[in-house]
């Protein structure tokens, strides 16, 4: 097998993403993933950890959970090869594949395919939830998540463009972009932001954590499903670490049933998932010029 990384490859990844240093022992055949930085970082780190230990052992050698500080350092670290393997969102995933030849998705949740952006809205603006898209929020303080979030972003983006027919900053009084979903809760719940977008998931994760306090906060409307998150894996794997890996790889994923594992993500189950799944995403960002 092919050495996969140098060990000064392996010290500039490190300084680049701001992580530790993995040791020079075992640097060298290093599989090394990210994610999405979606939620808390430390959480992030707490939870892929485990995630390492799990692909280390099913993939018979040493696996490293990196973080990144945003959705584009993720696309970064892919491109460069200082990840080979990524938990992407809709629109991070199809950037990153994008830039390195032969990049497939592998894997996605079960109910990624059927994906959820919520609107939601601070108790002081009386807006209430409606099937119908909510046309008042015209004019008041609205918040995204991630410049580069599918969630986040740019879904809600092409939803408020169909009904309003204008960019969000001639819709909008003031328009911010939070960095991730949980940070978009926290604005909107604070009276910060009166209006924002975020993923169904974190916010039935607030819900259920009590972090989320009804009595400020609600949702408004939801958007309807779209294909989102997926595992990505670099096209150049099965050279740098033997034939068959990316299949390798992908049964590991497809396999995972641990359920505080699974939390992580957080997912029930990890199903296939193949590049063609996220042309929607792909052409909606080109529609909206995120994409080229």
């Amino acid at each position: 097998m092919k050495p996969a990384r140098s060990v000064f490859a392996v010290l500039i990844s490190a300084a680049v993403l701001n992580t530790p240093i993995v040791t020079p022992s075992f640097a060298a055949n290093t599989f090394v993933f990210t994610a999405i930085p979606d939620q808390d970082e430390t959480q992030l780190r707490k939870r892929f950890g485990k995630v390492a230990k799990y692909l280390s052992k099913s993939l018979g050698l040493q696996v490293q959970y990196v973080p990144v500080k945003s959705y584009a350092a993720a696309v970064t670290a892919f491109r460069n090869n200082q990840v080979q393997l990524a938990w992407f969102g809709g629109l991070s995933g199809v950037r990153a594949r994008q830039l390195v030849k032969g990049s497939k998705a592998i894997a996605q949740g079960k109910k990624d395919p059927f994906f959820e952006t919520y609107f939601i809205a601070h108790s002081s603006t009386g807006l209430k939830f409606s099937k119908n898209f909510p046309m008042a929020i015209a004019g008041k303080t609205f918040t995204f998540g991630s410049k580069g979030s599918t969630s986040g972003r740019l879904m809600p983006e092409y939803h408020i463009r169909q009904a309003f027919g204008k960019k969000p900053n001639k819709v909008f009084k003031r328009v911010g972009f939070s960095g991730n979903h949980s940070r978009t809760v926290a604005l909107v719940q604070s009276g910060a932001y009166e209006v924002g977008a975020t993923n169904f998931k974190v916010w039935k994760r607030g819900l259920k954590s009590g972090t989320i306090d009804p009595k400020k906060i609600s949702v408004i409307w939801k958007t309807p499903g779209y294909p989102d998150y997926n595992w990505s894996i670099r096209g150049d794997v099965d050279k740098n670490f033997g034939k068959g890996f990316a299949k390798k790889v992908q049964g590991a994923l497809l396999l995972m049933s641990d359920p505080d594992l699974l939390k992580s993500f957080p997912r029930s189950s990890f199903i296939s998932a193949k590049n063609s799944d996220y042309a929607p995403i792909k052409e909606t960002a080109k529609k909206l010029g995120l994409i080229d």
